[in-house]
């Protein structure tokens, strides 16, 4: 079976099972963002897919309704628009199970490169001059093991192009073990 085939199949079973697994904490998390902060349980963001297609990636609202739809790390003070649960959805990276559904939908993937937002034109460019653009995005990736939130963008190009060009199974499997125990020590996270 073809890696791409595979790597579908795989997507879809983990993200069917990881939503089974985790339906009660995602019904948890939703009731906390709504008790705690005024607005949805969700916040919808315009993502850069394969191939630059736009298309609409879900988080559990970690910030509050006001916050500029820009980057964290472009924020002034990042800190004064979290929400009162926000930090410990972004550390313990619960704000990112809505994007089980992309992953389902097949507009992402369990590992590939984390999508750009639709303005983030630097990496965009960046990463379709170096033909990173070709791979789906992923919940997790090569460059969020390496650094997360903390990689300068051309450091994180390097390395999604380091995945384009090692892809595989196994590699995929190393990056979600690596990603498990990132989470569990909330490692890259500044924010």
């Amino acid at each position: 079976m073809p890696y791409t085939i595979a790597k579908r199949l795989f997507d879809f079973l983990a993200a069917l099972a990881a939503a089974v697994i985790f339906s009660i904490p995602i019904l948890i998390v939703a009731a906390a963002v709504r008790l705690t902060s005024p607005g949805p349980v969700l916040y919808w963001s315009d993502r850069v897919g394969r191939e630059n297609r736009i298309f609409r990636m879900p988080k559990f609202r970690s910030m509050q309704t006001d916050t500029p739809a820009v980057a964290t790390h472009l924020l002034k003070d990042p800190g004064a628009y979290l929400t009162p649960i926000g930090s410990f959805l972004r550390k313990s990276s619960l704000d990112e199970l809505p994007q089980l559904w992309c992953i389902l939908k097949g507009e992402m993937s369990i590992v590939g490169p984390r999508p750009a937002l639709y303005n983030q034109h630097d990496l965009i460019a960046l990463r379709t001059k170096r033909g990173v653009e070709a791979l789906l995005p992923g919940l997790t990736g090569w460059a969020q093991v390496n650094g997360r939130d903390e990689l300068p963008i051309p450091e994180k190009v390097a390395l999604d192009e380091e995945y384009l060009r090692r892809r595989s199974f196994i590699f995929d499997l190393k990056i979600i073990v690596l990603t498990a125990l990132k989470v569990l020590r909330s490692d890259g996270v500044t924010h």
